[in-house]
């Protein structure tokens, strides 16, 4: 970009795409040409640190290093006219902020608890405001580790300090979910980002009891025998764990912070017809209600949702799980109810040779934009994730761009 500086080209980008006046299309006087109108509605990404999956590059580097590589992320997401970006602060039980209840993560520093030497969240929501984006807080609430050993963990993290807390399943630990004093603490340590920080959302994804490992159990039958009273099955006490998981943060962050806006991103079948007749016409091989406890169709039809993000994450056409079958089941759940509805959407699948032949077309989710829009109740759709957005394999983003972001980006409420 030769002389002009990153911010120099954010604050233009800015300009030219996110402040536009919001108008009559009409023009003022015959002489001036008409003002263009924000178009409103959802454009996000995801943002995902475990693993350092998107970011940061590597474990380990300096905070200037990290720092440069987060605002190169928001300002990818400006020059792409998208307007949210959601970042994922707490992805293993840790922390991308100071956090008095859990570690610094090990995904920053390399080291677990090690300050990072910056404050990643408080700069992301500086940065991002600035540019005309809203971030919003990513949380994963039950996940400890990436592994099943609890003496990888410092001596001080929590899972240490009440080992009763934890279940070892699938090579990884996890929180209890049926513990009602873990239910509270991962509440605490979430909501302690949301009071100290003006996020824009407190956002879940789809991981709430694990994705079913063939010949394992989730060892939670103590827990069962203790508060399981009055619950027909050890479903049944599951899933109502997790709804009070969802309930609870809801009321909480809008006592919190009124103005951010809850929202949680499930795996995109609830449950398939062939199990429920309220399900949709799919034969997914797993079901949210019935694998992960989730009852997400609920939670949507109470309104305990700001907005959902259902992974829709099939090509149009796919047999067993199409996407053209799935938008508008997901559209008539939200038909009524006060939840907004934002679709997400598999650009990591796009230009990729190991997936079938659909997403070797990079006008797929550019069909998928154009399909949604039939559809009044959705209002958006989030891409996962922010690598693949600055890669654009097959220019699959900037088909859909030309297709359908020709607009300025306003808020996505």
């Amino acid at each position: 970009m030769g002389g002009v500086s990153r911010r120099a080209f954010a604050v233009a980008a800015l300009s030219a795409f996110t402040m536009a006046p919001a108008a009559s299309a009409a023009p003022l006087s015959a002489s001036e040409p008409p003002v263009r109108r924000a178009a409103a509605g959802m454009r996000g990404m995801w943002l995902a640190t475990v693993a350092g999956r998107d970011w940061p590059t590597r474990a380990g580097l300096g905070a200037a290093e990290q720092r440069a590589e987060l605002v190169e992320h928001l300002d990818n997401a400006v020059r792409h006219r998208l307007n949210t970006v959601f970042l994922q602060v707490r992805p293993t039980a840790d922390a991308l902020w100071p956090s008095p209840y859990e570690p610094w993560s090990q995904y920053l520093s390399g080291s677990q608890g090690r300050d990072p030497g910056w404050d990643p969240l408080g700069t992301a929501v500086e940065e991002a405001h600035a540019r005309g984006l809203e971030l919003h807080a990513w949380f994963n609430p039950y996940r400890v580790s990436l592994h099943d050993d609890p003496s990888h963990l410092i001596p001080a993290h929590p899972a240490r300090q009440h080992p009763e807390w934890v279940v070892p399943y699938g090579g990884k630990l996890y929180y209890n979910p049926g513990l009602p004093e873990v239910r509270a603490f991962v509440q605490d340590a979430m909501l302690d980002a949301v009071e100290k920080y003006a996020v824009d959302g407190v956002h879940f994804d789809d991981y709430f009891y694990p994705y079913p490992v063939t010949g394992e159990s989730f060892d939670d039958g103590v827990a069962f025998g203790t508060f399981g009273a009055g619950f027909g099955s050890l479903a049944d006490w599951r899933r109502d764990n997790i709804d009070r998981l969802v309930r609870e943060t809801a009321a909480r962050v809008r006592k919190v912070r009124p103005a951010a806006r809850f929202g949680v991103s499930p795996f995109g079948v609830w449950r398939n017809a062939a199990t429920d007749e309220r399900g949709s016409d799919t034969r997914a091989g797993v079901q949210t209600y019935d694998d992960l406890y989730a009852d997400t169709r609920k939670w949507v039809r109470e309104g305990w949702l700001d907005y959902v993000v259902p992974q829709l994450y099939w090509s149009i056409g796919q047999n067993g799980a199409d996407y053209a079958k799935l938008l508008p089941w997901w559209a008539e759940v939200a038909e009524g109810s006060r939840t907004q509805l934002y679709v997400g959407e598999a650009l990591y699948k796009a230009g990729d040779q190991a997936q079938p032949a659909a997403w070797q077309d990079p006008a797929e989710l550019s069909r998928h934009l154009a399909l949604a829009a039939r559809h009044p109740r959705v209002r958006g759709h989030v891409f996962f994730s922010a690598k693949d957005v600055a890669e654009d394999r097959g220019g699959a983003m900037a088909r859909l761009a030309a297709d359908h972001y020709t607009l300025p980006a306003a808020a996505p409420r």
